[in-house]
């Protein structure tokens, strides 16, 4: 039961927060004062970035990679 909902909730991220690698980039921005680390995606012509999940662990960020279907993460300080 907690993969499918896990599931659920992956395909509803996906949806919400759409990716289009012709103009846009992931991206892990992470706080030098904190150390929070938030993944988003960031626009390649003006900038702007778009927070889509806060990273805790190392397991969150292996799951944003795969609903994303990303194999690597630029982090940004």
């Amino acid at each position: 039961m907690f993969s499918f909902r896990k599931r659920s909730e992956d395909n509803k991220l996906k949806e919400t927060f759409k990716y289009d690698p012709e103009t846009q980039y992931a991206v892990i921005r992470s706080s030098i004062c904190t150390g929070e680390k938030v993944a988003g995606f960031k626009n390649k012509s003006d900038g702007h970035f778009t927070e889509v999940m806060l990273i805790r662990s190392v397991e969150e960020e292996q799951r944003f990679k795969e609903i994303y279907g990303l194999d690597s993460i630029k982090t940004e300080y």
